[in-house]
């Protein structure tokens, strides 16, 4: 390796290190990465002092990250790499639509198993009732049995039950097995848009840009059996604040579900006042089933 002699020949003697790497998918990434990032660093023709800001932000986030929250995952998202990732990856490599999406950064393991019907309620959440069903189909359209379903989101206060000790273990949190007919029903309370966290890096972020922190309201997904590649997903309702503004750029037409309000009593327990209905249709592409990382303990 020669030494040195000026900033243009910084360039090509890190690409000669990195392509000695002996993985070739490892090789291939870290010259791709060199050849960005020294080419972005010349492009805004940054300096020491912003550099020095980056990497103290960067040790920041790392900071700020714990059991209960993941600082980086939710940068990626605020950037669009989450979204720009999923949609290459899935839908025939990019090519139609999917019904994949974030995992976001509150998925937890061990979701409490939940009998269809049942509810996702672990501890008193007020709010008006929601009945959801979701419907898992394969790429030919047949219905999927016996494939697993987390299913979770944010209370009426726009809070995960790991963010707000107010609520019990697991509240808004439930796991579903699917039967013959691909469904999946479980009843809850409506859920609503919220903000992101903005006391940490990313919310120093949106408002220097002048951006707003929310998101609009959904239903998280994450489905898994084998044969196929596990479905990660995020249902939007359409009557939502913020559907054409999300803060984490996450939504799609294809996972805009239709949420619909009932004024007459519930069919099957006769409870009165107004709920809400809310179905949607999802499909898993045939691959590997695995379980993501979770962002959070």
């Amino acid at each position: 390796m020669p030494i040195i002699a000026n900033q243009n020949e910084v360039t090509p003697v890190v690409q000669q290190v990195m392509a000695q790497t002996t993985d070739p998918r490892l090789r291939e990434i870290m010259t791709s990465l060199v050849a960005h990032l020294h080419g972005f660093v010349r492009d805004v023709g940054l300096t020491e002092a912003e550099f020095q800001q980056a990497t103290r932000l960067l040790n920041t986030m790392g900071q700020q990250s714990n059991d209960r929250h993941n600082e980086f995952v939710l940068m990626a998202g605020s950037l669009g790499v989450s979204s720009l990732v999923c949609l290459m990856n899935n839908g025939d490599n990019g090519s139609t639509e999917t019904t994949q999406s974030l995992l976001g950064p509150f998925w937890r393991l061990n979701h409490p198993m939940t009998e269809q019907g049942g509810s996702l309620l672990r501890s008193e959440t007020p709010g008006p009732r929601l009945d959801g069903c979701f419907r898992f189909l394969d790429k030919a359209g047949q219905p999927i049995t016996d494939l697993e379903v987390d299913i979770w989101h944010a209370s009426p206060v726009g809070l995960y039950e790991n963010q707000d000790d107010s609520q019990a273990e697991y509240n808004l949190r439930g796991k579903f097995v699917t039967g013959a007919d691909g469904l999946v029903r479980f009843r809850s309370v409506r859920p609503v848009g919220y903000p992101i966290p903005t006391t940490t890096t990313v919310g120093q972020l949106l408002k220097a840009q002048g951006r707003h922190p929310y998101r609009p309201a959904h239903v998280h997904v994450l489905a898994h059996k084998p044969g196929f590649k596990t479905l990660i997903s995020q249902i939007y309702v359409d009557d939502t604040d913020y559907l054409h503004t999300d803060v984490q750029f996450g939504v799609t037409r294809a996972l805009v579900g239709d949420l619909v309000a009932h004024d007459e009593a519930h069919p099957v327990d006769g409870d009165v006042g107004q709920w809400f209905s809310l179905d949607h249709t999802l499909v898993l592409e045939p691959g590997e089933s695995r379980l993501p990382i979770p962002p959070i303990k």
